[in-house]
């Protein structure tokens, strides 16, 4: 039995017909959906699953958290749980982070909630534009903090790399691009913003590299401050 068919065996124990919907979203749900191995193998990232459910109590919570040690046995994340009523109303809240899951999910059990519920570009774009507004502060700040410490600012720029893959990633799927990975909105980033320098990808790259020398974080710093600024720009003027 897969790990999401014993996931939903034990949502149902704890829901019942309460239990409306139940998706596995993010990189590696489709292959654990088809999955009959429902241990945890390697070094992936464990599934993230979301289950929407008709009401939701503070027993019910309790019955979940006996069983997620279990969940987290089979690589599943811990479960994310919203009542009907509140998924609904959360769209318009939470716009990257449902429109991420509506656009990669596989439903394992009830009805797809993205069928009739719809992520409104104008959300996504808000959302974005806050980001993006919120990562250009956050450079701006830690520059100032740095104090001309290249160690520093190669700091801010490596532990800022996996906010501005998200980020980028939410760019792409406001502009209809589907799933992309953090490499290839990257490059995406770079094409509608006109920069020739590469320095997206270069911070992009950082993802997995996770260290840089005080040089080159002096060599990168400008240019992806500039990045930033016009990405910001970019953002507030989109339209579909």
């Amino acid at each position: 039995m897969s790990a999401l068919a014993v996931l939903e065996r034990d949502l149902r124990g704890v829901f019942g017909t309460r239990l409306l919907s139940l998706v596995a979203y993010g990189l590696n749900a489709h292959h654990h959906a088809a999955s009959d191995d429902h241990s945890h193998h390697g070094p992936h990232e464990p599934v993230r699953t979301m289950a929407i459910v008709e009401s939701l109590t503070e027993a019910d919570l309790r019955s979940c958290a006996s069983r997620v040690r279990s969940w987290h046995d089979g690589g599943l994340a811990t479960p994310l749980i919203v009542p009907a009523h509140e998924f609904e109303r959360s769209l318009d809240v939470f716009p990257l982070e449902f429109a991420a899951i509506a656009a990669d999910h596989v439903v394992a059990a009830g009805t797809d909630p993205f069928s009739r519920s719809v992520v409104e570009n104008a959300d996504v774009r808000r959302a974005c534009e806050v980001q993006a507004r919120s990562h250009l502060l956050h450079l701006r700040e830690g520059l100032v903090e740095a104090g001309g410490n290249g160690d520093a600012l190669a700091v801010l720029i490596v532990d800022s790399a996996r906010p501005l893959a998200a980020l980028l990633i939410s760019v792409a799927r406001l502009e209809g691009r589907g799933q992309l990975d953090a490499v290839t909105a990257g490059r995406h980033a770079e094409r509608i913003l006109a920069l020739s320098s590469g320095v997206i990808a270069d911070v992009v790259a950082l993802t997995r590299v996770h260290e840089i020398s005080a040089a080159d974080a002096e060599r990168i710093f400008p240019g992806y401050l500039a990045a930033m600024e016009r990405l910001v720009e970019y953002v507030d003027r989109w339209q579909k």
